[in-house]
């Protein structure tokens, strides 16, 4: 029995849907480990001074992964080792030598000296922290500091794994990563206090770095240090993957900068803030970051071939699906934010005013779902075919008008009582403490459809305009998304009266039953549109998923 789990572990997956699949369903269970994270911060520190600071204390080693550990990037690795193993091993053993040696000198030296100046950066960064808070940031920065390094291994290693199409191991990372951050709050942070939290990402991102290792191994890829390292190539790589990083820091920096803003608005905000935003990532973790991921291998292929139409029509059914799946998550996630929220969160210390800022907060981060997954699915795409120039400008742009519209948001809250009336009583947090929180949600989400828009308009240009079909199912989605919101809306009310709705169980019992009547009426809906993405999905699930066979070892083939 062991033996047929390793087995189905260590398969091969062929296919976008069936990979994507795969790696949804794993993103679905990461996504539920990480919402019992969140309920276990929430409930135990509530929307506080130790959240801020906790989430506040990523910021820098998140940029120094981002700024250090692009150089083994998935995207950029996947393209330079496809060709060198096609060619000897030898060739993609060298390679991962080289990139492996010039990584691991350059992310030790950036840490280092983040070590140094965190105590000097942290007051700059976040300027409403003060006293004992900018100490205890200080201290969860420096041992965060181990996470770039870990992480940044374990991009180097996923680059092999996605290349052989491991994607089981690659999508059992991030639940690994998750279980380590619960195991710090449950049983390091009663022992060893605020610490523990961090010590407890870092054992995430050690776990999420050594699942990977048995793959690489069996490969034969295990990267080594070498004096010998080929800096022509890693030249390569790195003026590729520069405007990669250019524009990852891009929006880190704008996310910083909205976290720096978010710190003016007292103790909480951060917490709100981020907490909203981690319950949104949900369907960009299931459907966007899934199809992108399990498009990549197939798409770099296509294009090094020279198959242009195939690259395009594979491109296409990715898009297709994002949209089918991401527009009614939207409905879905505006439509039950309390029940959500509530459910999830709304425990312990997490008290009332809490979730309704956290749900409206939500409410907006919802609104560019499908934008957040067509942005991630567009930039591989261009990394697919070595064009990192293009979505460096866009994100440039994008992450730009992030910042401004958040300063010009919170400016408006504060000067323009209409717009902040609008917006609190349309989500329903009228007369609220720190509802002002909500301008910064709003601006990330029009500027983030802003750059999917952006994306869309270049890649048409740059291609050709997409076909019909990918119109219709745009039309078809937000038609059922709109059935789907509806259905929830009326249901919600409808089944009020029968569920206690002070206690979790009846917030969750009216927000499932709901949900459910109204995904059964979206499909329904979408039937008579006789929408093609449900015979795709009924048609992958029931002939490829439940009866795919598990590829043997020995008969692997790139």
């Amino acid at each position: 029995m062991v033996k047929n789990v390793l087995s189905f572990f260590r398969r091969e997956v062929e296919g976008l849907h069936e990979a994507a699949y795969l790696m949804g369903g794993f993103a679905l269970l990461s996504q539920l480990l990480a919402l019992i994270r969140d309920r276990l911060f929430a409930g135990t520190f509530g929307a506080g001074e130790t959240l801020d600071i906790y989430y506040a204390a990523f910021r820098i080693p998140d940029f120094i992964l981002i700024t250090g550990a692009s150089l083994v990037s998935v995207s950029i690795l996947i393209p330079f080792l496809i060709e060198k193993i096609e060619k000897e091993q030898d060739s993609a053993r060298r390679f991962i030598d080289s990139v492996f040696t010039v990584f691991f000198a350059g992310i030790i030296i950036l840490s280092a000296i983040a070590f140094f100046i965190i105590p000097i950066l942290i007051p700059i960064l976040f300027p409403g922290f003060e006293g004992e808070t900018v100490e205890r940031a200080v201290l969860l920065s420096r041992i965060l500091l181990l996470q770039p390094i870990l992480l940044g291994l374990s991009n180097l290693f996923a680059s092999v794994t996605q290349v052989y199409k491991k994607f089981f191991v690659y999508a059992l990372s991030p639940i690994l990563y998750n279980i380590g951050i619960i195991a710090g709050v449950v049983f390091l942070y009663p022992k060893i206090g605020i610490s523990g939290l961090a010590w407890g990402a870092v054992l995430g991102a050690f776990l999420h770095f050594i699942v990977q290792v048995p793959v690489v191994l069996e490969k034969g890829l295990t990267p080594r240090f070498t004096f010998a390292a080929d800096l022509k190539v890693v030249g390569k790589v790195m003026l590729v993957s520069l405007p990669r990083t250019l524009a990852l820091s891009a929006n880190n920096i704008a996310v910083l900068l909205l976290f720096s803003i978010a710190s003016f608005m007292g103790a909480g905000a951060i917490a709100v803030f981020n907490l909203a935003w981690n319950l949104q990532s949900v369907p960009l973790a299931i459907v966007g970051a899934s199809y992108s991921i399990a498009a990549f291998p197939t798409l770099s292929r296509l294009f090094s071939s020279g198959d242009r139409a195939k690259f395009l029509a594979h491109l296409e059914t990715a898009i297709r699906h994002i949209l089918f799946w991401s527009l009614p998550a939207t409905a879905l996630f505006i439509v039950l934010r309390a029940q959500i929220v509530r459910t999830i969160l709304g425990f312990g210390e997490f008290d009332w005013s809490d979730t309704k800022l956290t749900a409206a907060c939500l409410a907006l981060f919802a609104l560019s779902a499908a934008a957040q997954s067509l942005t991630v699915l567009f930039i591989r795409a261009y990394y697919a075919r070595s064009n990192t120039i293009t979505p460096l400008v866009i994100n440039v742009v994008s992450s730009s008008l992030i910042v401004l519209l958040g300063y010009l948001m919170v400016y408006a809250f504060g000067n323009v009582p209409s717009l902040g009336v609008f917006v609190s009583s349309t989500l329903r947090v009228e007369n609220l403490r720190d509802a002002q929180v909500l301008a910064l949600p709003l601006a990330y989400s029009i500027a983030t459809i802003f750059n999917a828009v952006l994306f869309w308009i270049f890649f048409q240009r740059d291609f050709s305009s997409f076909s019909r079909k990918v119109w219709m199912t745009l039309g078809e989605s937000i038609v059922g998304a709109l059935a789907i919101g509806a259905g929830a809306y009326v249901l919600l009310n409808l089944l009020a009266p029968f569920f206690n709705l002070n206690t979790a169980i009846g917030i969750f019992s009216q927000g499932l039953i709901a949900g459910l009547g109204a995904v059964a009426f979206g499909i329904i809906v979408l039937a008579l549109f006789k929408n093609s993405e449900q015979k795709e999905i009924w048609k992958t699930l029931h002939s490829k998923i439940w009866k795919a066979k598990v590829v043997a070892i020995e008969q692997e083939k790139l």
